[in-house]
Formats: C-alpha cells, structure tokens, sequence
C-alpha cells in the first residue's frame, strides 16, 4: 500500500492523526497476505471462482455481501464485474474496507447496517447474496439466513459458508489452526456455534430457499494450500435459490450431515 493513507469515508475531514494511523496500521494488517488474514486471501479466489459458477455468472449483477469486514470479499466479487453493496454491523471493519478502498478504487457501497434491518429497507433488490464467514459469530444465524433470504430478488442466489460442527473440525479449526498452526488468533472461534449442513439446509428451507449444492474448502499443510472438495467435514459452502415464483414449495431435500 502507498502512504499517506486519506480518512475512510465515515470518519470526519479534520480526525485525528493517531486514529487514522491507527485505521492504516489495521488496514495493513487485514490486507496484507503474509498477515493473520492470510487464510482469508489464500481461499478468497476459490471462493470468488465458486460463487461466479453457482451463481451463473457475476459480471452485470447486483451482490450483498453480508458481514463483508474489511472489504476482501466484497473488492473481489466488484472485479468480477459485480455491483455490490457490502454491509457490517463493525464500524472499524467498515472504516477498513474504505480506506483499502481509496487506494484500489474498486466501486463497493459500504453499508453500516444489520441484515435484517437492510432486508427490511431492501427487500429483493439482489440477484446475489454472500454471507461467508459470518454465521459462526452470529447470536442467531437463523435469523441472518432469513434476513438473506428477504434480500434476494426471486430466483436469485444465496451462498454461505460456514464451519461444520464434529470431533475433527474442533481438532482443525480450532486447536489446529488457533493453537498449533496459528493460522489464526486465539480465540477466533467458538467451536459450539458451528452449524451442521442438515442445521443450515434446515434455516435455509424454513426461509423459503431451495439447497442447490454443497462444496467443501480443505487444506492441505503439507503444500499449505486450499482447494474446494466434495469433503464437508470442516470448512464448506452451500449454495441456495430462492424459488423464481413465489408459491413454489421449497424442496425437502436434507443436506448431508457431514
């Protein structure tokens, strides 16, 4: 990144110097590969890459990334050819991802706004929602999954990821990549917040949307590296689609308990 860094669009004209500095050093930090986000940009491409394909297609179309952070998703799905709206309830994250944004000037509008309050103020507006990352934080992911199903358009796409709840994605996610590997700061994740596929599906399904797909991301320590798999074990993705007319049933299909 180039220095001096100008304020993020929500912080007043005359802020004060250490707060921004403050603001830069964070910006570094979530946007630099080699730092504690590193996980988030080494899978961020094969994420991009998955959503374009179940989505069918990013370029022309309208995204919400829901709990976007620092922007990394977001300023991704933007160079797809995406117009998207990314939105966070942390004003630090936000304040983040504006200042990544002044020196990429990739076209992202950053909202500071729950999903269920943008749901209530946007409904169906999206072809696409993301919400990756962010259901094991939440208080009540059921509640963020409907508030995503309320913001995408009829026949539009939702994707989510999240973390599966056993034995080995405690051992994994946790002790492993907290612990061992310090892949990520302690205390990150709190392993009993993690959803199953058949727990998601089951949110999903109650909101109105249909489970089209399920993909696994797994690691590979050894080449240190990432690849989507059909392994759901840990780390996966699912793909919904809200019904194109809005009488249609949602499928009773149960995703598999991985």
């Amino acid at each position: 990144m180039s220095t001096p860094l100008s304020p993020p669009a929500s912080a007043p004209a005359n802020a004060d110097p250490a707060e921004l500095a403050r603001f830069s050093a964070l910006a570094h930090r979530w946007w630099d590969p080699g730092s504690e986000m590193k996980p988030l940009h080494d899978i961020n491409p094969l994420r991009v890459d998955w959503i374009d394909e179940v989505a069918g297609g990013l370029a022309g179309r309208s995204v919400v990334d829901v709990g976007c952070g620092g922007g990394i998703l977001s300023e991704a799905l933007a160079r797809r050819g995406a117009k998207v709206t990314g939105i966070d309830l942390s004003d630090k994250a936000l304040g983040v991802a504006r200042l990544h944004q002044l020196e990429s000037a990739v076209a992202v509008d950053y909202r500071l706004v729950s999903a269920e309050a943008f749901a209530a103020e946007a409904p169906a507006a999206f072809d696409i929602v993301t919400c990756l990352e962010m259901l094991e934080h939440v208080p009540d992911p059921a509640s963020t999954v409907a508030a995503c199903a309320r913001l995408v358009r009829p026949g539009g796409s939702v994707v989510f990821s999240t973390l599966n709840r056993n034995a080995k994605a405690y051992a994994l996610a946790v002790l492993a990549a907290e612990y061992v590997l310090n892949m990520l700061p302690r205390g990150t994740h709190d392993w009993s917040r993690f959803l199953r596929p058949s727990e998601l599906a089951r949110f999903a399904r109650a909101a109105g949307l249909d489970v089209v797909t399920l993909a696994g991301i797994t690691y590979a320590p050894l080449t240190r590296s990432y690849r989507v798999s059909a392994d759901t074990s840990v780390n996966y993705l699912m793909a919904c689609r809200r019904p194109a007319e809005s009488s249609a049933s949602p499928h009773e299909r149960e995703a598999p308990d991985a």
